[in-house]
């Protein structure tokens, strides 16, 4: 036999050999990740779920999936051991990088109402003070001729939809959907 007809059956064998080699290695690290598993750890299912380690057994875990609610797993259900910081972050929302920030930023609110309500209240009025004044203000626009505008209103009157119905029924229209 020559070698250059053995060549690719070489090759073919080296690739099979490289693919199950990374395989295995994956495997033996995924194994090693859910070993070190234990109480208290945060952890990420494959189905994405996040949850709370609770027990540990030989091929078998109880989960906190919420505050109460425990379930068993498969240990090869676990997808990812996460470290404590980033699960905070993932499933509290609490990121320790921000909280160093927070300290030494101003808090803006989202709205004015909070700017306002400081300056309303050292004036001392109340809300029936504040009442009264809005109801003077109205009738010092209406003395001085400023009327009001009546609101119009669109939609349809129930005697006046009930004759179109009537009228489009003698014409022949139906009311079927």
């Amino acid at each position: 036999m020559n070698i250059v007809t053995l060549l690719p059956f070489i090759v073919l064998i080296g690739a099979m050999f490289l693919m199950t080699r990374s395989a295995k290695n994956k495997q033996r690290q995924a194994q090693q990740m859910r070993n070190d598993m234990h109480p208290g750890t945060g952890v990420r299912t494959i189905g994405g779920m996040y949850a709370t380690v609770k027990e540990v057994h030989d091929d078998t875990v109880l989960l906190e999936v919420a505050p109460g609610v425990h379930a068993i797993y498969a240990k090869n259900a676990v997808g990812a051991v996460l470290d404590d910081a980033e699960y905070n972050r993932i499933v509290h929302g609490i990121d320790p990088d921000e909280d160093a920030d927070a300290a030494d930023t101003p808090v803006v609110p989202d709205d004015a109402s909070s700017l306002t309500e400081a300056a309303d209240a050292g004036d001392g009025d109340s809300s029936a003070d504040k009442a009264d004044a809005a109801d003077e203000a109205d009738e010092a626009d209406e003395k001085a001729g400023k009327t009001d505008v009546k609101k119009i209103d669109l939609g349809k009157d129930e005697a006046a939809a009930a004759s179109t119905s009537e009228d489009e029924k003698r014409d022949g229209g139906t009311d079927a959907k």
